[in-house]
């Protein structure tokens, strides 16, 4: 019929995509062939890679060999550095250690500082006690100087209890009386021109205190040619004390001041109307080192300043000083409870603070059982 279309039958989307497919393999599966009229013949350049990047490439492996080799120089560097870092972490664990023991050490010390302190504190308490209660036990004691060998027989007590009050011509009511008396020392030959000094021990304290308060007025007496002393009996501390106070008094008489020592070992010096009371040498030798700088009127007796012995110190104070200022500015205490609680520092050789003497009563005792030394200038 007139007009007519071919009958085609519509084909799906799958079905052209199938065809397409398999028209593209057999397309590659077939040769193509060369038309050696038209197509460029071969040359080097076509068959053959090129020079220069056979060149690149040769130095693009030889970059890589090179970088290759680094990265195993680094390996070994970092396997060197982690044992180095391992190393040294067991360095350091073994100085915390040390530190952390270190550390335990100081601890301990310090406590051992500090009861070494506490023990030090004590034993100067102890000593300056033991100092007192060794010159209380030798105030009933008189030491006797110059009276010649076995001139005393074979009784001192006997010789004594006859000789002694007609020396010093005074009369004893109850007579004399002694505990024990005998010489101090090896014995010496008769020809000796010093004999040993007696030490005799008197029953009443008041006698003793009679024998030596006449010394002190009248001096030294003679029997046939020999001169015979007659001294108080002290520990060795105070001993040394008073001496270090009597090599002073050259220095006191050259300053014009008046002064006396006192009992046990106390130097009590006067300057224009003011007195002090020093019972410790050094103390009294830095209060005359002082003294052209700072005069004596300037001084109050009842101030710290006073206390330890008129002259400013840079050293570190004793820690029981401050205990010792306490007591001593303690104005609701009674005077005999301040005298019984005055303490005065003492030094070594050094010129340390070495302890504390507590005098306790030997304030309060110089007014009703003692008689004074009347100061003088230029004597003790």
């Amino acid at each position: 019929m007139p007009g007519n279309k071919p009958n085609h039958k519509p084909v799906s989307k799958p079905a052209r995509q199938l065809l397409f497919s398999e028209a593209l393999q057999h397309k590659r599966l077939t040769p193509t062939k060369i038309n050696p009229q038209t197509s460029p013949p071969l040359n080097e350049s076509t068959t053959m890679p090129d020079k220069d990047q056979s060149t690149t490439m040769d130095r693009i492996l030889q970059e890589i060999t090179t970088v290759s080799r680094r990265i195993e120089g680094m390996d070994a560097s970092i396997t060197s550095l982690t044992l180095e870092t391992k190393s040294m972490r067991s360095d350091i664990a073994g100085f915390q250690s040390r530190v952390t023991g270190l550390e335990q050490r100081m601890g301990s010390l310090e406590t051992q500082i500090n009861t070494s302190q506490v023990r030090e504190q004590d034993f100067i308490y102890l000593r300056s006690k033991l100092t007192d209660m060794e010159d209380r036990s030798r105030r009933d004691n008189i030491r006797i100087l110059g009276i010649p060998e076995n001139e005393e027989g074979s009784d001192m007590q006997t010789f004594l209890t006859s000789t002694l009050p007609k020396m010093i011509s005074l009369d004893f009511d109850p007579p004399l009386e002694f505990q024990r008396a005998h010489r101090i020392g090896p014995k010496r030959s008769d020809n000796s021109s010093r004999p040993r000094p007696i030490i005799a021990c008197l029953l009443r304290h008041n006698q003793t205190r009679q024998i030596l308060q006449v010394e002190r007025n009248h001096g030294p007496f003679r029997i046939d040619q020999h001169e015979i002393q007659k001294t108080a009996d002290y520990s060795k501390e105070t001993n040394k004390r008073r001496k270090a106070f009597l090599a002073l008094r050259p220095r006191l008489r050259k300053l014009e001041m008046k002064y006396g020592l006192f009992d046990p070992a106390r130097m009590w010096v006067t300057k224009n109307g003011v007195s002090k009371d020093f019972y410790n040498p050094d103390e009294l030798r830095l209060f005359l080192d002082s003294f052209q700088s700072q005069p004596m009127d300037s001084y109050n007796t009842d101030s710290e300043h006073d206390i330890v012995g008129g002259s400013d110190r840079s050293e570190t104070p004793h820690p029981g000083i401050e205990k010792v200022k306490t007591a001593l500015h303690d104005t609701g205490a009674s005077h005999r409870d301040r005298d019984m609680e005055r303490l005065t520092r003492s030094y070594d050789d050094r010129g340390q603070i070495l302890h504390a003497v507590v005098t306790h009563t030997q304030l309060s005792e110089r007014d009703k059982s003692r008689s004074p030394l009347k100061p003088t200038t230029g004597s003790s």
